[in-house]
């Protein structure tokens, strides 16, 4: 099967038999905190019992949190499964992505047959969304997504712009969807988050994969109106979010002192990434998440790179990339240089 993501340490461990140094996934280097551990191994102990379906004790944990009202989320099997509900609780006719930008929009798009255009950014600027967006948003466009942070290109939307898109979109009756996935990685994530212009209009997905290293867990969940939110839970299937993942949630929102120690070793470590990529001859965009897309001329380089036990994330199938474009997870000092060593043999 061709896999859409990186983070395919499975194929990597059936071939080498061992474990890769995996730089294809953006997850925490720091590990599962100690708290959300505890959770997962209490919630194993409860009662054979099915989870709660609503999730409330989560949702009234991200209400306290975001000061978002609890009928005003919904949790989801990973933000993934939030998409595809979207998809199948709107059914939009007409949608619009960026490109490059994280494939399971177009994906779950296509389970409804909807047209979707793709808006494709130029590296000439670094791949930045510009005010050309706006003239992309008319009353027939059903819904458009953004990722802030983008995914692959770790780049932000200006906030005036954003709110400008937000406007446009509420004017021209089109949903705004936008995946703050990332948003927890940027130097001062409250100051991009759309979450203060909660209303008509407008989706916020997040999710706990990245941040707290859940990623095999699968927890997600989404801001917007009760109304879509009711009708997106239900588009698929009952319990979604086992009772381990939502005890773990809940005590990943008391990790605030997790959060910053991982937040500041993002923000050493980027440009220390970055500079050495550039001095290997990369071309690095300017990204401001826990990943860096960056350009060389090798298109083999991940291929060369696998047998030395590191997993570079080749961007190729990415609509908007081509051969020589590839994005590596910022991680902990040692893991980068490592990385940084292997790149030098290789090349």
């Amino acid at each position: 099967m061709n896999l859409l993501h990186g983070g395919d340490w499975a194929g990597y461990q059936a071939e080498y038999g061992g474990l890769p140094l995996d730089f294809s996934a953006n997850i925490s280097p720091l590990g599962l905190p100690e708290g959300v551990r505890q959770a997962i191994v209490s919630a194993l102990d409860e009662p054979p019992r099915y989870p709660d379906p609503l999730c409330r004790a989560l949702r009234e944990k991200l209400s306290a949190v975001h000061g978002v009202p609890a009928d005003h989320i919904l949790c989801g099997n990973g933000a993934a499964d939030l998409i595809f509900r979207l998809a199948l609780a709107l059914r939009p006719r007409k949608a619009l992505v960026t490109a490059p930008t994280f494939a399971e929009y177009e994906q779950a798009l296509g389970t409804v047959d909807c047209e979707t255009k793709r808006l494709t950014l130029a590296p000439e600027t670094g791949f930045a969304v510009t005010g050309d967006i706006l003239s992309e948003i008319t009353p027939s466009l059903d819904v458009l997504f953004l990722c802030e942070p983008n995914n692959p290109t770790g780049r932000t939307t200006d906030h005036a712009l954003l709110l400008k898109i937000l406007e446009r979109c509420r004017d021209c009756g089109t949903l705004l969807a936008v995946d703050e996935c990332f948003n927890n990685f940027l130097d001062d994530p409250a100051a991009h988050s759309l979450i203060k212009e909660l209303g008509p209009n407008l989706l916020i997905l997040r999710a706990f994969t990245k941040n707290y290293a859940m990623a095999g867990l699968r927890l997600g969940y989404c801001f917007g109106e009760p109304g879509l939110l009711e009708k997106m839970s239900h588009c698929g299937q009952p319990w979604a979010v086992s009772s381990p993942a939502q005890a773990a949630g809940v005590a990943a929102l008391d990790e605030g002192e997790y959060s910053a120690k991982l937040r500041a070793l993002i923000q050493e470590q980027r440009p220390v990434l970055a500079e050495g990529l550039s001095a290997l001859g990369c071309r690095v965009c300017p990204g401001e998440a826990n990943y860096l897309l960056f350009h060389h001329p090798d298109g083999a380089l991940s291929q060369k790179l696998r047998p030395k036990g590191i997993l570079l994330r080749d961007c190729r199938n990415y609509p908007g990339l081509s051969p020589g474009w590839y994005r590596a997870a910022v991680r902990t000092k040692e893991e980068n240089q490592a990385l940084l060593r292997a790149m030098r043999e290789v090349l």
